[in-house]
């Protein structure tokens, strides 16, 4: 992360417009602007970060502060007007981007990957409220591990994005699901455990014979599916 830039660098409004946390982010974007003479210059690059006020930009054409732009997200075809408000350079002088200010707020330009990214730092800044509301530590561990769920999933939505927007590969993410799905029964699997052992869970427990029959089934298809990776 930059430091802060010198007094120069810097635009007055900065702090109403960065009201909210910049999330990391990758969106192919095109930028249009008019030139010294007039001319509609053009460019494509990408953000980096972006919030509901604007975003950092990697561009490979310099921009002077206050030119206005039109900013348009390629994977959704949404435009917008904004400003540059900041110009960074590297130690050797060369462009590292710049940031855009929206000319109005707009959370949803970012897309999907945005609105994940806020949505998993909201679940977080919860737990961290209830962990201090002295909340049963049981009801406490079953948020804390469906917030770790949300996350995980969230998480793979977004590679899944970022991937597609870069045109790699996307099929690479799916076993990443399995694994985590297998991840979670097992650790369900071990806290059920823990129930029946305390006689938190019964056999006058709702949906427990649903359990077993399910978890027989389960079991079948395991035992076979490892019977078949044995050597004969």
């Amino acid at each position: 992360m930059a430091g802060n830039p010198p007094a120069a660098d810097r635009d007055p409004q900065k702090d109403d417009r960065r009201k909210s946390d910049r999330f990391p982010l990758v969106v192919s974007v095109a930028l249009q602007w008019h030139g010294p003479s007039g001319q509609l210059v053009r460019c494509e690059g990408r953000a980096v970060e972006g919030n509901a006020q604007g975003g950092f930009l990697e561009i490979p054409f310099p921009l002077s502060m206050g030119t206005e732009v039109e900013v348009q997200n390629l994977l959704s075809g949404e435009a917008l007007r904004a400003r540059v408000v900041r110009v960074r350079s590297s130690k050797q002088g060369e462009l590292d981007g710049v940031a855009v200010a929206f000319l109005s707020p707009a959370p949803l330009f970012w897309g999907v990957t945005f609105r994940l990214k806020k949505a998993t730092a909201e679940l977080r800044e919860l737990e961290q409220e209830i962990k201090s509301g002295g909340i049963d530590p049981r009801v406490l561990r079953d948020f804390r591990d469906a917030v770790d769920y949300v996350r995980k999933t969230a998480w793979a939505v977004q590679e899944w994005q970022e991937r597609q927007t870069q045109r790699h590969d996307t099929a690479t993410v799916l076993p990443l699901l399995t694994a985590e799905r297998v991840r979670r029964a097992t650790e369900l699997s071990s806290t059920i455990l823990t129930d029946l052992a305390e006689h938190e869970i019964t056999s006058e427990t709702p949906g427990i014979v649903e359990l077993l029959r399910a978890i027989e089934r389960l079991h079948a298809r395991l035992a076979d599916s490892l019977r078949s990776r044995q050597p004969s």
